[in-house]
């Protein structure tokens, strides 16, 4: 091999590793790591999953390594894949999607980088993995599945007396459809009737809540769904004149006017996904081999306002329980 083409080879070489910027235990080429964020929309449970989830790799001592590059879609589908594409083009090293169209976004980009999901009901059903137990893609993370049953039996303990249960969600949201489609299965046997209706967005909310009322139902249970979430305020406006108490899927439905819920916590799956992250950048785990992880302790959290609000007395039972807002 002559001079020149040995120098030639050379630059080729340190251009390849330039332009990968990877090593092979899938860091950068000076020991960091890159590290996309994507957010479908910014309210309270979805923000507190993304404080949770940097707080977990800081506390693994991981924080001075990472660059974060945080993006929020503002619930557009075009966001996402723009989001989507140039996360793959910049060569993450790994990628947390908040939400499932989130996940689904990234995951259609890309077969190759890691993806961690939280805030997302069902991965098997959101076609993001082969399995909940065995993901066997490059696709893993948490679900806020939330003990759907239990919100029933809570409505039930609550209003003794009910008849109907209304529920309300965005039509695009699949976790939303698992939900409602376990708790009409769970009420059915309750001998509880319920009424559904669907939004495209949030300015279709207030629609939706007077059909509800209009059909006379005793209380509404709003699932986690991001749409709705975003504009509970919307939602109570036309349900608490008429006395008709909403039951939320987490905490920040209950802050955002919900009298109660058998809470999802986001910062916690937030932080659990975190240290999922830290694993797999760390080449302790690969993300294939990581099993879908749930949260499976749950807070009773109440407003009292709304309580007095709405005149109603909460059994003894539910108040030693309590965590009141």
């Amino acid at each position: 091999m002559n001079l020149k083409k040995g120098i030639a080879l050379a630059l080729t070489a340190a251009a390849l590793m330039a332009f990968t910027g990877c090593g092979s235990n899938g860091t950068t080429s000076n020991g960091e790591y890159k590290v996309g964020v994507v957010q479908l929309v910014e309210h309270p449970a979805l923000d507190a999953a993304n404080k949770g989830f940097v707080d977990a790799l800081k506390e693994k001592g991981l924080a001075d390594k990472i660059t974060f590059d945080q993006q929020n879609a503002q619930a557009d589908q075009s966001n996402l894949n723009s989001i989507a594409q140039r996360f793959v083009s910049d060569r993450k090293n790994l990628i947390l999607a908040i939400a499932t169209p989130a996940a689904q976004s990234m995951a259609n980009a890309t077969h190759d980088i890691p993806i961690l999901g939280t805030a997302i009901t069902d991965y098997e059903a959101a076609k993001l993995v082969k399995s909940n137990e065995h993901p066997g893609g490059n696709v893993s993370g948490t679900s806020d599945m939330n003990p759907v049953e239990q919100q029933v039996d809570l409505i039930l303990k609550v209003l003794p007396n009910a008849k109907t249960i209304g529920t309300i969600y965005s039509s695009s949201e699949v976790n939303s459809q698992i939900q409602v489609e376990k708790m009409k299965a769970y009420a059915a046997t309750k001998g509880i009737k319920v009424e559904e209706v669907t939004v495209s967005n949030v300015n279709d909310i207030q629609q939706a809540a007077q059909n509800l009322v209009s059909q006379h139902v005793d209380a509404i249970y709003v699932p986690t769904d991001n749409v709705v979430a975003s504009a509970m305020s919307n939602l109570v406006a036309i349900t608490d004149p008429a006395k008709i108490p909403v039951f939320g899927g987490e905490d920040n439905h209950v802050k955002g006017g919900a009298v109660m819920s058998l809470s999802v916590d986001y910062y916690k799956l937030g932080y659990q996904t975190g240290l999922m992250a830290a694993k797999i950048l760390t080449g302790e785990a690969k993300i294939e081999d990581m099993p879908i992880e749930m949260q499976k302790e749950f807070k009773l959290v109440v407003s009292k306002d709304k309580l007095q609000k709405l005149g109603i007395t909460l059994p003894e039972e539910l108040m030693n329980k309590a965590t009141m807002i």
